[in-house]
């Protein structure tokens, strides 16, 4: 089973280029915030307990974000492997899934890394603030803000995986089939 994390800031191209490696790999695409929204609009029990953290403002436990993701995966008993894009966020989180994952007989194979430098990453952002109306992506401080938060409590996930030989940096600035290619690349180099 092929179990990736797509990792990077706003903007790097997580969920275009978790298109390309769904349609290569045949495999199941998480994104973190999707099951969010999915488990909260249709009023699950996991959304609504999630849903009462986030009306509070604080942000939604671990265990119950794992539980929502663990859902996820048990759904899809026929995937080849997943994609996890947004997940895990912390050494908790990436302990958790390894244990989740172990259960199932797998593991995470490989971190891929998308590396795009700060000023590209707020370009990226607000054209697609332009294209798509989304008000976080129409607004240069609030985008700063964003990838600081990023690089200060997410960045430091992939020591993690750096420690287990299981990171790879991968030049996510180019043409869209370059990145693609570099991604389809480090991953038949595991």
């Amino acid at each position: 089973m092929l179990n990736i994390v797509l990792f990077g800031p706003p903007g790097a191209g997580k969920g275009t280029q978790a298109a390309k490696l769904v349609e290569k790999y045949n495999l199941y695409h998480l994104s973190t915030g999707d099951v969010f929204r999915y488990n909260i609009s249709n009023g699950t029990e996991l959304g609504v307990l999630a849903k009462n953290y986030m009306d509070k403002g604080q942000l939604v436990p671990d265990k119950v974000t794992i539980k929502m993701l663990e859902s996820e995966v048990e759904k899809h008993p026929e995937a080849n492997g997943f994609i996890f894009d947004g997940f895990p966020r912390t050494d908790v989180q990436a302990d958790a899934l390894e244990a989740f994952l172990s259960k199932r007989n797998t593991e995470v194979k490989v971190m891929l890394a998308l590396d795009v430098d700060e000023d590209e990453l707020v370009k990226r952002l607000l054209l697609r603030g332009k294209e798509s109306g989304r008000a976080d992506d129409a607004n240069e401080e609030v985008i700063r803000k964003r990838i600081q938060v990023y690089n200060r409590q997410t960045a430091v996930v992939a020591d993690y995986y750096s420690a287990k030989n299981k990171y790879i940096k991968v030049d996510g600035v180019g043409d869209l089939k370059e990145i693609t290619n570099r991604l389809f690349n480090a991953i038949e180099s595991i």
